[in-house]
């Protein structure tokens, strides 16, 4: 009997050790994703399939609880992760630990020119996205700015697709080498916010390739990007989020992408074509996407319940659920899942100061008569700041993107922090509290005195700082509207032309996300465009008015002189907002500096622009060869020389133009830039790499990219119309 006992103990033990190393291959945290996902495929029933490809909460998807597959959780970005909401509301969840550091917006990082400042941002709000839990940042945006009024452009990176796609690779690479995914916005051809829901986009083949998907498809191949976001609008007459041929026929097959596609809130509109138009994820769906909430449960969401009832009648292929399945396998196996996932930091110093170094790369220097900048503060005895932005929170309001901040430095803290007593201020003009701008306005007495108070105090300034610009109310910066008007709001042009004629050291800073007029221009000294500036708002502001810091941000998006100056507005109510649920790009190909530099239209602030406290010399373009193969490359180089007394740092910007081609081509494209820092006399040589791919564009009739043999120029510039100098070689 004792033998017998100890037998079974042996036997006991032995299919213990067994069973333990068995472990499931999906949950080996070793195992390569693939092998992974296929293994939890083949576990999973078939509605256990369907349950993870919609939403289960307002940001949240299912996972597999019996097999322990965790879910994936989602938050707002891509300046910062979202405060939380409720689990089924669009209302605040109050908590009092989901305050973060709010990064500068993205025009302002696509502002800087520097790889590096995409890599260290993708880092730093990557790690606040992983601390608070989240496997999916929703951002960050390469929508192409095809005019300046879209309220959601300060969340993208600019007019130009090479210049979007570059600046967003590295930092989708960094975010998700942290184990977060990125869910790249908004694809595709989300250019307004007007009608967003419905108007259906005519845009040739050669301007979708050329303009709109380019830095899209930089981020699938060169990005590894894990997610993306389908847009609201419609192409080709079916909704972006599950439009067959974008997403299975262009996004998928053709370049390859392997992760998971996931809707807008409130973006997806029809089981059958969700089911065959490639969307993978549903959310949102039963609120409009933003406020309401209609109390529809997540069960009935059109990739949940009908599709379920769809394959399990053979409507819909098996091999359908399970693409889309092993599609959020693999994001929760890169994400919820990887052994890898940092843990993260919130609202660290690292950040703070990640925040500062981006912003003060990305402010861009406009205007700078009798070197008015930097501010010698034994010049002047009396400072004063006027302007609402001054003092307001540039990260409330905006839509999504809106943050919950733990701290933010105003602009006037930090000006008062560096020139102390000498600084009054007057607030000039109010724009009401973040998105409630109709409502809570003051009345006509109050906005006159606020003027009055403005003009009095500027008689005893001797220079003027006016702060203003746009913020993130409605029909300004801010989702789900677009700007009414080309000119700033609230009264500021007049009142800017007010105090110059009070006093003539006037120095402007703006905010926001887009071009603006600027009418008053040649009334005031200096001109420094801010983006958004985050969480180190004032003391970023503050470095670069001082001195401390020296601008080199250069524009990535055109400052027309006149809204009418811009292409989509050639061509009435057809070219923006649209008629009818239609709206055309008519224009083609000829966005931005394309339009601008080809057509001769004169800019305000070229592509490319920004000044600096120091100046640039530039050499003689110099090639490797003067002719390129079809399978070749090339090597340009040039010299630069920093011929100031301080040290700078200066944009490098390499564009190339076809002199005879078989189409209607740009000018010019920009097709390399290069930010190199020199001290005073340095001389460094920047070289560019140019391939027959930077000589193609789209042929209508081969659907195909084409580089025709012939000559072509390069050139290479401080601005798009600051030509330095330039160099002409042949594709054989």
């Amino acid at each position: 009997m004792k033998r017998l006992f100890i037998q079974i103990i042996a036997a006991a033990a032995t299919l213990q050790a067994a069973a333990q190393s068995e472990t499931p291959v999906y949950l080996d945290p070793n195992a390569p994703v693939e092998e992974r996902v296929q293994d939890a495929l083949s576990r999973m029933t078939l509605h256990e399939k369907v349950q993870i490809l919609h939403a289960q909460s307002k940001f949240s998807s299912a996972g597999v609880p019996r097999l322990g597959i965790r879910q994936l959780n989602y938050s707002d970005g891509p300046h910062g992760v979202r405060e939380e909401i409720e689990w089924n509301s669009w209302s605040p969840a109050r908590w009092t630990n989901d305050s973060c550091v709010a990064f500068p917006s993205l025009t302002c990082l696509a502002a800087t020119w520097n790889r590096d400042l995409s890599t260290l941002y993708g880092d730093a709000v990557s790690e606040e996205f992983a601390y608070r839990g989240k496997d999916v940042m929703l951002g960050p945006g390469t929508t192409i700015a095809r005019m300046p009024l879209n309220g959601r452009a300060f969340e993208y990176m600019g007019e130009d697709p090479y210049l979007a796609g570059e600046m967003a690779v590295p930092y989708i690479k960094a975010a998700q080498a942290n184990g977060v995914a990125c869910c790249l916005k908004h694809f595709a051809l989300n250019n307004q916010e007007v009608g967003r829901m419905t108007v259906n986009v005519n845009v040739s083949e050669r301007a979708l390739r050329e303009i709109y998907l380019p830095a899209f498809e930089k981020c699938v191949k060169e990005g590894g990007l894990w997610t993306i976001m389908g847009s609201y609008n419609r192409w080709l007459g079916k909704h972006c989020c599950h439009n067959d041929s974008l997403l299975n026929g262009i996004l998928k097959r053709e370049w390859g992408f392997d992760g998971a596609v996931v809707s807008d809130w409130g973006g997806t509109h029809d089981t059958w074509e969700s089911a065959t138009g490639g969307l993978d994820i549903e959310m949102g769906t039963g609120t409009d996407g933003k406020t309401t909430d209609k109390g529809l449960g997540y069960n009935t969401y059109y990739l949940a319940d009908p599709f379920e009832q769809m394959v399990r009648e053979g409507k819909v292929p098996m091999a359908v659920l399970n693409d889309k399945a092993a599609r959020v396998l693999r994001t929760i196996f890169r994400t919820a899942m990887n052994p890898r996932k940092v843990i993260g930091s919130q609202c660290s110093e690292a950040h703070y100061e990640a925040c500062q170094r981006i912003g003060e790369e990305g402010m861009v220097l406009l205007r700078n008569e009798g070197a008015t900048l930097p501010i010698d503060a034994a010049k002047y005895g009396h400072i004063l700041v006027v302007g609402d932005n001054a003092v307001r929170n540039m990260s409330a309001g905006g839509g999504s993107s809106e943050l919950k901040t733990k701290r933010d430095i105003s602009p006037l803290e930090g000006l008062r922090a560096a020139f102390g007593d000498k600084v009054d201020f007057a607030r000039g003009y109010y724009a009401g509290r973040a998105l409630y701008a109709k409502a809570d306005k003051l009345d006509p007495d109050s906005l006159r005195r606020l003027r009055d108070e403005a003009l009095e105090k500027a008689k005893q300034a001797d220079l003027i700082i006016f702060i203003g610009g746009l913020n993130k109310n409605g029909h300004e910066d801010c989702e789900n509207s677009d700007r009414k008007s080309f000119s700033l709001s609230y009264g500021q042009n007049e009142l800017i032309e007010a105090l110059a004629k009070v006093q003539k050291n006037i120095v402007v800073v703006t905010f926001g996300g887009n071009a603006y007029a600027t009418p008053w221009i040649n009334d005031v000294k200096a001109l420094m465009h801010c983006w958004y500036l985050g969480s180190m708002s004032g003391k970023t502001l503050a470095a670069a008015l001082t001195g401390e810091v020296n601008p080199s941000g250069k524009l990535p998006v055109t400052f027309g002189k006149r809204q009418q100056d811009y292409p989509c507005f050639q061509y009435g109510e057809e070219g923006y907002p649209g008629v009818g649920g239609q709206v055309y790009y008519k224009e083609g190909i000829y966005v931005g500096y394309r339009w601008f530099g080809t057509k001769g239209v004169e800019p305000q602030f070229p592509f490319g622009f920004g000044l600096s406290y120091t100046t640039f010399k530039y050499g003689k373009p110099r090639l490797s060869t003067s002719s390129l193969t079809a399978d070749g490359k090339l090597t340009l180089t040039v010299s630069v020389t920093n011929t100031g007394k301080r040290a700078g740092k200066e944009t490098v910007q390499l564009y190339i133009g076809d002199e005879k081609a078989s189409v209607d081509r740009p000018r010019k494209e920009l097709k390399g830039f290069e930010k190199v820092e020199l001290q005073p006399g340095e001389t460094k040589d920047v070289s560019f790499e140019i391939t027959p791919g930077a000589l193609q564009f789209w042929s209508d009739k081969t659907h195909s990219w084409t580089a025709e043999p012939g000559r072509f120029k390069a050139y290479v510039c401080a601005s798009e119309t600051d030509v330095r100098g330039t160099a002409t070689f042949s594709l054989d």
